[in-house]
């Protein structure tokens, strides 16, 4: 299209760039995000987090059943969250202690003051208080030690809620 400014000077409108938005997925299916993570609403409670573990792809959807019924058994009445697209747990009033992601060749299970707990979880992080668990999916899962982290991380002061 042309058109002309003010002073009479030619002007050549430019075609519009498509858009690079993320693909609309239909009724009922889920985008996964970077590295497979499922991109799920915000919300509160135990549907979205269900929702989450039923998108994560594969052998991970296993994984996110056993740590979500490992967390409920260990720490009852735990409150649960998706934020960021991530499952959170937490205590009311005192806040979040856990959180998962998913990533191309692994689940991480991130400790929110895992720097307090005994022995350290394996994975260090730039955040000094933060220390993670990456579980792949050949790897043996121990879950008594995992309990025990979360029963630990649960009795410490969380995130925010």
């Amino acid at each position: 299209m042309v058109g002309k400014t003010s002073k009479g000077t030619e002007t050549v409108a430019k075609a519009s760039k498509p858009s690079k938005a993320a693909p609309k997925p239909h009724s009922g299916e889920v985008v996964l995000l970077s590295g497979g993570n499922p991109q799920i609403a915000k919300g509160f409670g135990d549907a979205p987090v269900q929702a989450y573990i039923a998108a994560m792809p594969g052998w991970k959807s296993q994984i996110g059943r056993r740590l979500d019924a490992l967390i409920e058994r260990t720490v009852p009445g735990v409150s649960k969250a998706v934020k960021w697209n991530s499952p959170l747990y937490g205590i009311e009033g005192q806040g979040w202690f856990l959180g998962i992601h998913v990533f191309t060749r692994y689940v991480k299970v991130a400790f929110f003051r895992g720097a307090s707990l005994r022995p350290l979880p394996p994975g260090g992080s730039k955040q000094k208080d933060v220390r993670y668990l990456d579980i792949f999916e050949d790897d043996p899962f121990d879950e008594a030690q995992l309990a025990d982290w979360v029963k630990q991380a649960s009795d410490l002061p969380g995130e925010k809620m």
